[in-house]
């Protein structure tokens, strides 16, 4: 359980990373939503990687 509440968290603040780097960047700003689903599609794919080695 505190595995999955640890990725919630890190992807919102993923998510408010890209978002702050686009607006510095002056770079079009994705969609929160967007961001955090490709982190998690991410994460668990490197994690699913990990199981199999």
């Amino acid at each position: 359980m505190e595995g999955i509440l640890t990725l919630i968290v890190v992807s919102l603040l993923a998510a408010f990373c890209v978002r702050w780097a686009a607006v510095r960047l002056r770079l079009s700003m994705p969609g929160r939503a967007a961001v955090i689903i490709v982190f998690v599609i991410v994460v668990l794919a490197l994690y699913g990687q990990h199981l199999r080695n």
